[in-house]
């Protein structure tokens, strides 16, 4: 049993190597068009893979199937935002100071601690040294 299995093989590569010099004979090779040179021809595309018989090899893979056009994604959508507008605000006014001036005792704050009659607002005006 043995021996016929190993017989067997033998002969089988016996066999693919007797086909290799018929590729080199005949210069086998593919168009895109469809047809195979050397020792046969086929219609249609695809893979070839194997030795010839009668045009056929043992290995056989037609076209692949696309079904459906290729998908493109939608690109994104950008929008272009402006950029927030500068407000200046308006000029607010300078605060006005004030000297509180008490009646009864008569004299300003901080010198006079309180006042019972209530404090009296008075614009600063410049000392009569300091406009000369």
């Amino acid at each position: 049993m043995k021996k016929a299995v190993c017989l067997v093989l033998v002969v089988l590569v016996l066999l693919f190597a007797i086909t290799i010099p018929g590729y080199a004979r005949d210069g086998g090779y593919f168009h895109g068009s469809g047809h195979f040179r050397g020792g046969g021809h086929f219609h249609g595309g695809g893979i070839w893979i194997g030795p010839r018989w009668g045009g056929w090899g043992p290995w056989w893979w037609g076209h692949s199937y696309y079904p459906y056009y290729p998908y493109y994604p939608e690109p994104p959508v950008v929008i272009q935002q402006q950029p927030p507008a500068y407000v200046e605000p308006s000029p607010q006014p300078e605060e006005q100071y004030y000297w509180y001036f008490c009646p009864n005792p008569q004299g300003y704050y901080p010198y006079v601690k309180k006042c019972p009659k209530g404090w009296l607002k008075v614009i600063p005006s410049a000392p009569p040294d300091a406009e000369e």
